[in-house]
């Protein structure tokens, strides 16, 4: 009779890149695939919500919460705190995974990085331009950066219901893609998104995250003592016109990605544990016993937390609070969208709403295609091995599907609230468009089963 340890495979073993990179890649996609469900349902109540009661959805969204501190005085309304202050945990959560692909994944090799740099790279640029085209000399040209985003939840969410027959390496491409994309995003909101600069609350946002890098050097541990520094790195943040959010990508890319506790001393530590307890449970005084065994327990509990890296340690705590609440209820308070009147036959008249989704349903998959394919042409990138290039051009597709970044680039954007409402109503038809199409596409060309293995081509 075989156990479940008769059964280990590559995948699930101690090695290193299985380890490292290969089964938090895997988590991370499942609980994400899950979180693009929540998204879309979230969506949807939103917008039924306010296309049913209208009045009652802006009252409560519209709701001004102050909170008063001694050097900051914050008045808000609900919509404003999802948009500059739960967001900031996703855009951690983002950073950590961008920084942990670096590290250990995908980015980490260089040839292996070309191919889905490059591609979102293109992926960025075409759209751009085909934004630039609709709307060149009128008022929706300030929102170019509109179709440059990759909803990663969204998308990994339509690639899960293919099964099975995806190859590992195409979900990794997907992946590394939308986190490369998300790099070009958060660039975009730091270089273009800033408002008029307060140097000395700027100041003060820097020299807390160098507080944080003294923290990482004398070793302090607590997660508690990095939250309260963190909360007043947001609100430098905020005060300093950087759009607050970039907190977030500051925290994530400063967590160390290393644990304090070698992995390969872990079992010869824990035998030292096992020998302690045991010591503790012959001795007949139960109080003496109690005491050694309860140390030797709260040991093991440190190994266990030490020999696990930060940067793993603070995403699995957080990637479950993003995907199945935060952004969920950013979709909600995002989806306000009233399509009744005359909201769709202006969306469709509007070169922001064309904009928009023209960038993300072509842009996405001529750029992503196009860059991938030229990047492998001329030797600089390497193609998963076994992966056609019409899956490639699937994957592309899912792409363009821009939801939650998409539409927080466009409250950026525009201060005028109808230029909002056409780039998200373009922004969600397109994302329909694109989940369809890429999902249709990658069922017809998908195999049952393809290696993982990297070829080089060209």
């Amino acid at each position: 009779m075989t156990t479940p340890w008769d059964r280990i495979t590559w995948q699930n073993s101690d090695h290193m890149v299985a380890r490292l990179a290969v089964r938090p890649a895997t988590r991370f996609m499942r609980i994400e695939a899950a979180g693009g469900l929540m998204l879309v349902v979230a969506a949807v109540a939103g917008l039924i919500w306010v296309n049913t009661d209208a009045s009652s959805f802006h009252d409560f969204w519209g709701t001004h919460l102050s909170v008063d501190l001694s050097i900051a005085h914050l008045n808000l309304t609900l919509e404003e705190w999802v948009n500059d202050l739960l967001m900031t945990f996703f855009f951690l959560v983002v950073s950590l995974e961008i920084k942990r692909e670096i590290v250990h994944g995908e980015l980490s090799d260089r040839r292996r990085a070309s191919l889905p740099v490059i591609s979102a790279a293109g992926g960025m640029v075409v759209p751009v331009l085909i934004y630039v085209a609709f709307n060149a000399g009128g008022d929706g040209i300030d929102g170019w950066a509109i179709p440059v985003a990759t909803d990663i939840a969204f998308a990994l969410g339509v690639l899960s219901l293919l099964g099975k027959r995806v190859p590992f390496s195409l979900k990794i491409f997907l992946l590394a893609l939308a986190v490369a994309d998300d790099v070009g995003g958060i660039v975009v909101i730091a270089l273009f998104f800033t408002e008029e600069i307060d140097g000395v609350a700027l100041g003060a946002a820097i020299g807390l995250l160098a507080l944080i890098f003294a923290m990482h050097r004398i070793q302090v541990r607590a997660i508690g003592a990095y939250a309260v520094v963190g909360a007043a790195l947001w609100l430098a943040m905020h005060e300093s016109g950087v759009h607050a959010t970039i907190a977030g990508v500051a925290l994530g890319l400063a967590t160390p990605a290393t644990a304090p506790y070698l992995r390969e001393n872990f079992l010869e530590s824990m035998s030292r544990y096992r020998a302690r307890f045991e010591e503790g449970m012959a001795i007949r005084d139960e109080r003496g016993q109690r005491n050694l065994t309860t140390g030797t327990l709260h040991g093991v509990e440190e190994l266990a937390r030490e020999t696990e890296p930060p940067l793993e340690r603070v995403e699995h705590m957080l990637v479950p609070w993003t995907s199945f609440v935060i952004v969920p209820i950013f979709a909600m308070a995002n989806a306000g969208i009233e399509l009744g009147g005359s909201a769709l036959p202006d969306a469709f008249e509007s070169s922001v709403a064309w904009g928009a989704g023209a960038g993300l349903v072509l842009g996405k998959v001529v750029g992503i295609s196009a860059a991938a394919y030229l990047s492998v042409r001329f030797g600089i990138a390497m193609k998963p091995r076994g992966v056609t290039w019409s899956q490639i051009a699937g994957v592309a597709m899912l792409g363009g599907i821009g939801f939650t970044v998409s539409i927080f680039l466009a409250n950026l954007s525009f201060d005028e609230e109808q230029l909002v409402i056409d780039a998200k109503i373009g922004i969600f038809a397109a994302s329909i468009v694109t989940a369809v199409a890429g999902y249709v596409a990658l069922r017809l060309f998908l195999h049952e089963e393809s290696p993982d293995e990297f070829e080089e081509e060209g």
